[in-house]
């Protein structure tokens, strides 16, 4: 293809941990040719600076060597040439997360953003990336997993793949490795469910029958008349390793890494928690085919990567994909009323955990989530509140909220449709689209659900005061109370183990440790003269009443301090959910919000 910017990359040094990467502009810039590389990759709103990866880089055009000079942190600039320019570069990949690259002998996994340098000026061209199987002993067994289309390649095969133009290149990440492979159709599309890591006695039939549900599911419920999905083929691809849970979505595809754990293996009948997690997870990201890969906030139309772009509508974008996360299993049928209503008491008690809710408005959060949603430190829960979590609250407000104002006639699910129909159908059609503004969205809200619902995203959006869920879902026959039974002595603490030692990772305000004058990172020693371990800590208390006073010795830093503690109740005791069976008209509406 002449009017194309051509790429190849070869898994070149495993051990090493390098890829290597030709790009080929064959009308370069006469006036010299400038490459760039994203600082971040959508989904995750934190500068990265993947060019700092890049460990050796150089230009050639024909048996020339063309100069090469770096303008920025991320910024090369080519001289003129007239003849086809070949840009050469290593990527050191040794990132074992869903947001960067990862190389060795068990497998390869890259996003775009961390390999593929743009060609400025030429974006909007065809891309084409030839990926090569590394010439390695343990790779012969090595497939491909992308949601990219084939150009010259068989299905899972090395070779050709091809892009639109650049940001639909590096919208679908690649993984290649010796993995286990399922596949399912929802709604006539075809869906990959690729494992990478060792995972002995994977159920893959069970997972991928888990999966359609959720997938067939979403897929009706933003179009119910068509049931016609966004995409011609969608692929899960999962890194199963020992420990991390996160997912980061695309277009078509979503990378994911889990413990081993939460996969389901063959013989193990009951649904776990853990695998309940993983659901949600998968759950999540696949919601973001719609949410966010097409209904977009105006300011990613397109994404501006270099640097940080921000926006209020976090709490649509993740909060609500979150709401419905949970919200797609019961209605998929993969848990039960009892199941989510399990999950929602958790999310509740996460969110009235921490202070940081009376401080930060979620749409502040939303805007803020470079500076301090992505980098959090000790003090964080006393600080800032998580879009996700309470976004997702939000989100659940506004649905009780339109469905009981209604009378049931209209909900929030009507709300995503008309986002969907509006702002997401055609955004990667030849018609083009465009993104949602703040205004945008709250008069959609109005205009959906015919009501004035202006107090409502004042306070819950911009404001700090407490949501009133309790109220809300009594109009649904559930009730929401604190525990009767007598609180328990706590020490207002978060800790985390570091080797044997108990360490405090976060101090909540105006609990008994943060009065004593104890700090984060402060390694407790003993509670009243009796050693505290890394797990022990809550038996040690346990005898204690309310009011106590217990002598903590601790280390902070290489200094032995001593505290004394008066127990005290958690400031924000756990609530419990519980559904009743009437009135009858709470009932019904309950009914039609989890049966969709």
């Amino acid at each position: 293809m002449q009017n194309a910017v051509h790429y190849t990359i070869i898994p070149k040094d495993l051990a090493a941990h390098l890829y290597e990467v030709s790009l080929t502009v064959i009308h370069p810039d006469p006036a010299g040719q400038v490459f760039s590389l994203p600082a971040w990759i959508p989904g995750s709103y934190m500068i990265r600076e993947f060019a700092r990866n890049i460990v050796q880089i150089s230009a050639e055009s024909g048996d020339k060597k063309i100069a090469l000079k770096k303008r920025d942190k991320h910024t090369w600039v080519a001289a003129p040439t007239a003849s086809p320019l070949i840009l050469r570069y290593e990527v050191y990949a040794w990132d074992l997360s869903v947001r960067a690259a990862h190389l060795d002998q068990t497998h390869g996994f890259y996003n775009g953003t961390s390999v593929f340098l743009s060609v400025e000026g030429q974006e909007h061209l065809p891309h084409t990336v030839d990926i090569q199987r590394p010439d390695h002993p343990d790779c012969k067994k090595w497939r491909i997993a992308t949601s990219l289309p084939e150009l010259k390649a068989k299905r899972y095969g090395f070779g050709t793949y091809i892009a639109s133009d650049y940001d639909e290149l590096i919208d679908h990440p690649v993984e290649m490795g010796d993995f286990a492979l399922g596949t399912f159709k929802a709604h006539g599309i075809s869906h990959d469910v690729v494992i990478t890591g060792r995972v002995p006695k994977l159920d893959m039939a069970r997972l991928t029958t888990d999966l359609q549900k959720i997938c067939t599911t979403q897929i009706a419920f933003f179009e119910p008349i068509k049931k016609r999905a966004p995409m011609d083929r969608y692929v899960f691809m999962t890194m199963a390793i020992g420990d991390g849970h996160g997912g980061l979505e695309h277009r078509a595809s979503t990378a994911l890494i889990c413990p081993r754990s939460q996969l389901p293996v063959k013989g193990q009948a009951k649904m776990s928690e853990a695998y309940q997690s993983y659901l949600g997870l998968c759950s999540h990201e696949y919601f973001h085919t719609w949410n966010v890969k097409r209904i977009k906030p105006a300011v990613f139309s397109p994404y501006a990567l270099s640097a940080e772009t921000h926006t209020p509508l976090l709490w649509l974008f993740e909060g609500c994909t979150s709401y419905y996360e949970d919200l797609m299993l019961v209605r998929s049928g993969i848990i039960d009323e009892a199941g989510y209503f399990k999950l929602l008491t958790t999310s509740i008690n996460a969110l009235l955990r921490g202070t940081g809710r009376r401080k930060q408005s979620v749409a502040d959060s939303s805007f803020d989530a470079w500076t301090k949603y992505y980098r959090q430190d000790e003090n964080s829960p006393n600080a800032i509140v998580s879009y996700y979590i309470k976004g997702a609250l939000i989100g659940l407000s506004l649905d009780l909220t339109i469905r009981s104002q209604t009378k049931g006639k209209k909900s929030l699910d009507d709300v995503m449709r008309a986002l969907w129909q509006r702002y997401g159908r055609d955004f990667y059609s030849a018609k083009g689209g465009q993104g949602v503004t703040p205004e945008g969205v709250e008069n959609l809200f109005e205009e959906i659900s015919g009501l004035s619902l202006k107090r409502e995203m004042a306070r819950w959006l911009r404001g700090t005061e407490e949501l009133p869920l309790a109220q809300l879902l009594s109009e649904f026959a559930v009730r929401m109370s604190a525990p009767s039974e007598a609180l328990t002595p706590t020490f207002g603490v978060r800790t985390t183990r570091e080797g044997n030692d108990c360490k405090l990772a976060n101090v909540f305000e105006k609990g008994a440790a943060h009065r004593a004058g104890m700090s984060a990172g402060d390694v407790l020693l003993a509670v009243d003269g009796l050693r505290v371990s890394a797990t022990n800590l809550d038996t040690l208390i346990k005898s204690y009443q309310l009011g106590d006073k217990v002598h903590v010795h601790a280390f902070r830093r290489d200094e032995l301090m001593e505290f004394t503690l008066k127990l005290s109740a958690d400031k924000a005791p756990p609530v419990t959910l519980q559904t009743l069976e009437k009135p009858v008209a709470g009932l019904r509406l309950r009914q039609a919000w989890l049966g969709g």
